[in-house]
């Protein structure tokens, strides 16, 4: 693990969405995989299970059945000829997944998602899904957790008949993180001097998008090693607003929520500090913008930019 080279892969986020995008043009990708099923579900641990899931809650609003699992638990749905298993790996090699899709070899459609497409998940798998992210060099899964959203609403879109145009969308996500990229002068020393705190930072999103906090949360984790958690903003209220109380609360908000209005006043009220991201939000100590923050799709896929870029940088500090 190396921070340059995380900021380096960080970097080559808009190219490689790009790239992936006219991937996404060129076919379908999860061609092959059974198209009548009961039921999905979705196997991964670390940021390929927060992408996970999204798609799930996705899928079950559109009236599928569907779980996003840790690979690690001991059961889970039992094998079946009409469960579609997508099995959720960067490298390919996560134990925990392999032990996981092992489960279900022979019965329904077990189906890889890696950026190893000659790992040993991939040689388990009946349909192999490249995510094409490229080599992180870096050693963290930054792009590698974007490529696996794109992939997981392209799913999303597939199975339900609601063939948006998932390529735009990370088109748009690519100019947005391109922005932020192309910008980070002007916002990111105050974001770093904002969440540069002495008990780390806490992220907030919505259901919709609670892997945008456990991804931001887990970026810090990982490379800089500082404290770190992520909470759905309306169990926020619920299971971490007593911490406001004890410590130096800073807040990294991505707005969206219903719920955003009771946590920024228990916030205020505790004299947290709070880093909006996406949408103005009174009270907050900054907001940051980019283009096309109004689309939820386009928050999605871009937001989780910021804390890495504030890893990246607390990291090379260290």
């Amino acid at each position: 693990m190396d921070p340059r080279l995380f900021l380096a892969d960080l970097e080559a986020k808009p190219a490689s969405l790009r790239r992936l995008a006219s991937a996404l043009d060129g076919g379908d990708v999860w061609r092959g995989q059974a198209d009548r099923v009961d039921r999905v579900l979705l196997l991964g641990m670390g940021s390929s299970r927060y992408a996970a899931e999204t798609a799930a809650l996705r899928l079950r609003a559109a009236g599928i059945d569907a779980v996003a699992e840790y690979a690690s638990a001991t059961a889970s749905y039992p094998p079946g000829p009409r469960t579609l298993v997508i099995a959720i790996s960067a490298t390919g090699t996560s134990q925990e997944t392999l032990d996981a899709a092992s489960r279900y070899r022979g019965s329904g459609r077990l189906v890889a998602l890696t950026n190893s497409p000659e790992s040993p998940l991939a040689e388990a798998a009946d349909l192999v899904v490249p995510m094409g992210a490229g080599i992180e060099e870096g050693g963290v899964a930054c792009r590698t957790f974007q490529h696996t959203l794109v992939l997981m609403l392209d799913l999303v879109a597939r199975l339900t008949g609601a063939r948006g145009d998932v390529a735009g969308l990370a088109r748009r996500a690519a100019d947005a993180t391109e922005d932020l990229l192309i910008r980070r002068d002007d916002w990111l020393p105050a974001a770093d001097d904002l969440l540069d705190g002495p008990h780390g930072i806490y992220a907030l999103a919505p259901a919709e998008r609670l892997s945008s906090a456990l991804q931001s949360a887990l970026m810090v984790r990982e490379g800089p090693r500082r404290p770190a958690g992520g909470c759905e903003t309306g169990d926020w209220s619920h299971v971490d607003v007593y911490l406001t109380k004890t410590l130096d609360y800073r807040a990294l908000l991505f707005p969206g929520s219903r719920y955003d209005p009771p946590a920024l006043e228990w916030l205020r009220a505790r004299s947290a500090t709070v880093l909006a991201v996406g949408a103005d939000v009174a009270g907050a100590a900054a907001v940051i913008r980019y283009p096309g923050d109004d689309d939820p799709g386009v928050r999605l896929l871009t937001e989780t930019l910021v804390a890495e870029l504030v890893a990246a940088r607390w990291w090379a500090r260290t």
